[in-house]
């Protein structure tokens, strides 16, 4: 049986990495595509196999010229993509409206959407045009595509648009034997969600820890999703982490206060973006 081949965007750490060295494991040949280099070669040294290496690509998502490169690249190494990954992306801390400027808004609009379509539109002219035809994606959603968290306009807006983008996907790509799953993840360990065993914001104002699974239970259901032929589809998944923590909240007075400080000390909400 021919091996197949994956493209994981967001490679160099967390989903990405977990989800490439998984592949990795199954017989997949991956295509690994992040920013970050020197990390990016390190899931490369994760993901080595005897018979073939990783084919790395470092670069921008939201770059279109550096994009179709890399897709007509990853098809002339390998003579097929099965599968693109759509993982990159940033989460911006909680930031009521009226402080995030359109700088802001429009950077994470560029990384987490601008980029699954730039990816999905040339990983779609490879599953037409080669023989057979056909492929599969998977996006990277989140469960804001369902249920935003406070003061996640950026964020969650362009979740929810990933959810449009998946159904469309897959709408459009069934007469080809394309299919697209949208996979969202409930707080899997990584660098991106570290900062929720102190307290994540909750709509009624507490800071209240939530429940990190390990990310290898995400890299798992992306290489279950991945093995299934094309004819059968998983169109949304969800996987979350389920343990409760008991744990002493922050009260709502606390978390006032220190908006009220960041606002004074620095002007607007300091925020810290996770990137991929």
């Amino acid at each position: 049986m021919a091996v197949k081949t994956a493209i994981i965007t967001g490679a160099s750490s967390g989903i990405g990495r977990a989800s490439a060295i998984a592949l990795s494991e199954a017989g997949w040949n991956v295509v690994l595509i992040a920013r970050r280099v020197n990390e990016l070669r390190e899931t490369q040294q994760l993901c080595k196999r005897p018979d073939r290496d990783p084919l790395v690509l470092p670069g921008d998502v939201t770059d279109e010229e550096f994009v179709v490169k890399s897709f007509q690249l990853a098809f002339s190494t390998f003579g097929r993509i099965d599968l693109l990954f759509n993982n990159a992306g940033i989460s911006p801390g909680a930031n009521p409206i009226e402080y995030t400027s359109l700088e802001e808004f429009r950077q994470v609009l560029d990384v987490n959407l601008v980029g699954p379509f730039l990816c999905t539109r040339e990983a779609v002219k490879i599953f037409k045009g080669q023989q057979p035809a056909g492929g599969r994606i998977i996006n990277n959603g989140s469960l804001s595509a369902h249920v935003p968290r406070p003061h996640s306009v950026p964020y969650s807006t362009t979740k929810h648009a990933i959810l449009g983008l998946t159904k469309c996907t897959a709408l459009d790509g069934r007469s080809n034997n394309i299919t697209c799953t949208q996979i969202d993840i409930g707080n899997a360990e990584s660098a991106m969600t570290g900062k929720f065993d102190a307290g994540a914001l909750q709509p009624d104002g507490r800071l209240i820890p939530e429940p990190r699974m390990n990310v290898q239970h995400v890299a798992n259901t992306v290489v279950h999703i991945a093995s299934l032929p094309n004819d059968v589809t998983m169109l949304e998944v969800n996987i979350i982490g389920y343990a409760i923590r008991r744990t002493r909240i922050k009260s709502r007075l606390t978390l006032e206060i220190s908006i009220k400080y960041m606002v004074y000390r620095h002007g607007k909400i300091k925020r810290n973006i996770g990137q991929v």
